[in-house]
């Protein structure tokens, strides 16, 4: 695919080019990691100005993310990534690959400096580039502490987020130091709070929260307004928007092996019944029910077979920074797993639930497509939906998604699709969007495997 920037993304492109250490605060939606690996291949390959990138990013987004973006574009191909995840002995082989990227989840960075340290490798990263930089916002962490000791070796740093600020602007210091050694906001965080900060909340020994000054927050982004950009999708979007992304979920090598006997069972039983519409959208349920992570058995019951999808629920709750998420599931086992998971997730049952919900008083409500597919009003509550388990009503598909992605909505909606790599997930999300009509395409599929 051909990359054409849109202005919002030139702009931030640009911004990288000529900003060594920079924070590109983009919304959701606006291309952070295309940009970013725009950049990198034009330091790289055309600037010559460094060689070596260190991608810091939440585990899922490590695994897939920046390898697929270099695949769907044109222009990206050829850079060579190498993923320092898994094992330690695989890790330590990644890290000694010949590669353009080498990519770490945030929760080996502490691993990674004391590794290099042990070998005795100096910390040869010209470029970092921190991927949901709001997940370094604790300066007590363990991962901020580590980067902290290396990465003004490194000429070039990018932060990405969205939600720079979740929890206020205390939240800025650490991460505007991992720019720029603390140049601008000050070297230690105590002396942050003193310059721009009253006690808030306390008691008499403790303060359990910090206030801005009066003229702080004007004073603050002055300060770190020559290397940070801000977008909203708001300003460089017609709104509403909608933005749909696909969240791979890779299961494991035995979690697939149990699948594929599991498909083949079904199917077998499948054709030697008398196959109707409803015998096929039947088999396509419990290919779902298996892809979601459990599946019911006779008495009611049902069995885990893996919780891959409820952490990436979490790793998109966790990256969203408190924006209410509106979770659709298509199981009663699948509201219960997420009820029992996250703390503040509301089954929606009531009108009392949609006036909290659009009250913002609900972080995480979980609706069912046939429940909550018509006529219900919920796009003043959020703007972020997850499709934790599809449906293969493309009616029921259309009018859920709906509920934020209408007029009065005023900021563009995100559609995040869990689909399970290897399952009939995928089969039903390319019929939902025009692609295939997932019954009859499930049955070939199947009779093609199976050689039935």
């Amino acid at each position: 695919m051909k990359f054409k920037p849109h202005k919002y993304q030139q702009i931030a492109l640009d911004k990288i080019i000529s900003t060594p250490r920079v924070g590109l605060f983009l919304d959701m939606g606006l291309g952070k990691t295309v940009v970013t690996l725009t950049a990198i291949d034009e330091l790289i390959y055309n600037c010559y100005e460094i060689e070596k990138v260190l991608v810091i990013a939440p585990l899922r987004v490590a695994e897939d993310t920046w390898s697929r973006e270099c695949e769907k574009w044109d222009h990206l191909r050829h850079l060579r990534i190498s993923k320092i995840l898994g094992t330690p002995s695989q890790r330590r082989n990644a890290l000694l690959k010949d590669a353009d990227i080498y990519i770490i989840n945030r929760e080996n960075v502490a691993w990674l400096t004391n590794e290099l340290s042990s070998i005795g490798n100096a910390w040869n990263f010209d470029m970092v580039v921190i991927d949901e930089l709001s997940s370094f916002k604790s300066s007590k962490s363990q991962r901020f502490k580590a980067l902290k000791k290396y990465i003004t070796l490194s000429k070039r740093v990018v932060g990405l987020t969205g939600t720079p600020a979740p929890n206020g602007l205390i939240d800025l210091w650490s991460q505007i130091y991992l720019l720029d050694g603390g140049e601008r906001l000050g070297r230690t965080v105590s002396g942050y709070r003193e310059r721009y900060f009253l006690p808030d909340k306390r008691n008499q020994t403790t303060i359990f929260s910090y206030k801005p000054k009066e003229e702080s927050e004007k004073a603050i982004y002055d300060k770190i307004s020559d290397i940070c950009v801000s977008m909203s999708a708001e300003d460089w979007l017609e709104m509403p928007e909608r933005i749909d992304t696909v969240q791979h979920i890779k299961l494991s090598d035995k979690e697939l092996k149990l699948y594929e006997e599991f498909e083949k069972e079904q199917y077998l039983e499948f054709i030697n019944g008398q196959v109707t519409a409803a015998t096929a959208a039947a088999l396509t349920n419990k290919l779902l029910q298996f892809s979601n992570g459990a599946m019911y058995l006779d008495d009611g019951s049902y069995k885990v077979t893996s919780d891959k999808k409820l952490e990436a629920l979490a790793e998109i709750v966790d990256t969203s920074q408190g924006q209410p998420i509106l979770c659709f599931y298509s199981y009663r086992h699948d509201c219960e797993r997420i009820l029992t998971k996250f703390k503040g997730a509301k089954k929606l049952e009531s009108a009392d639930d949609i006036r909290d919900w659009n009250d913002g008083k609900i972080p995480l409500l979980l609706a069912h497509p046939a429940g909550a597919g018509h006529g219900l009003n919920l796009q003043t509550g959020g703007n972020i939906i997850v499709w934790f388990g599809l449906t293969w009503s493309l009616e029921l598909y259309q009018q859920a998604n709906a509920r934020l992605y209408r007029q009065g909505q005023k900021n563009s909606v995100i559609i995040h699709h869990l689909v399970t790599d290897g399952t009939v997930d995928k089969r039903v999300l390319d019929s939902l969007q025009g692609k295939r009509e997932v019954q009859d395409e499930l049955l070939e599929s199947l009779k093609e495997k199976y050689g039935v």
